[in-house]
């Protein structure tokens, strides 16, 4: 089992399984076509944080972004400063997909995902921009409630947010999926 550290999740197992469950017309109509909740589990995505500074048209920022070290695929995550201890819980698990990402390797991906993000943001907007990240030490998990469900051998999956509350999309699927393929 690996030791990892962790956001503390905002989301409990009951919560997350009544996230799954029908609960209107549209989540009947989900249970209906994909089958009923068969199990829930918590994972954990290992995420490197990093320090990002920005500099456009002399105005200097400063943000802190976590990307996914297992895959690099998933969006970055934001947060407002660096976790502290009292938002972190140290714990042993064996649902982590393992980090595969080299720093420079992500430093590299981070910063051609923010710059993307900038540019959509508006490419007019941007004057002399010059942007540095600092990788921190250490990783941080950040936590997810998967749900799966079907009939009979078939199987969908299904991933809320531990920390956000809200359901992620193909992505985070495609990373979990391609773990379990390769741990069985």
């Amino acid at each position: 089992m690996a030791r990892i550290r962790s956001l503390k999740p905002n989301v409990t197992r009951d919560e997350a399984m009544q996230q799954f469950s029908p609960g209107g017309a549209v989540d009947f109509a989900r249970s209906l076509l994909f089958g009923p909740v068969r199990s829930v589990a918590d994972v954990y995505i290992p995420f490197r944080l990093f320090q990002v500074e920005i500099i456009n048209a002399g105005k200097r920022e400063q943000e802190f972004l976590g990307l996914d070290a297992a895959t690099g695929i998933l969006d970055l995550y934001h947060f407002d400063q660096v976790p502290p201890a009292s938002h972190v819980i140290v714990m042993e698990t064996r649902n982590c997909p393992p980090a595969r990402l080299e720093d420079t390797q992500a430093t590299e991906l981070l910063l051609a995902k923010f710059r993307r993000v900038l540019f959509s943001r508006g490419f007019f907007r941007l004057r002399s921009l010059e942007i540095s990240a600092v990788p921190l030490p250490g990783e941080i998990h950040i936590p997810y409630w998967v749900g799966f469900r079907g009939y009979g051998n078939a199987a969908r999956m299904e991933v809320i947010d531990a920390v956000r509350r809200r359901f992620e999309g193909a992505k985070v699927r495609r990373v979990l999926q391609e773990w379990l393929a390769s741990v069985s």
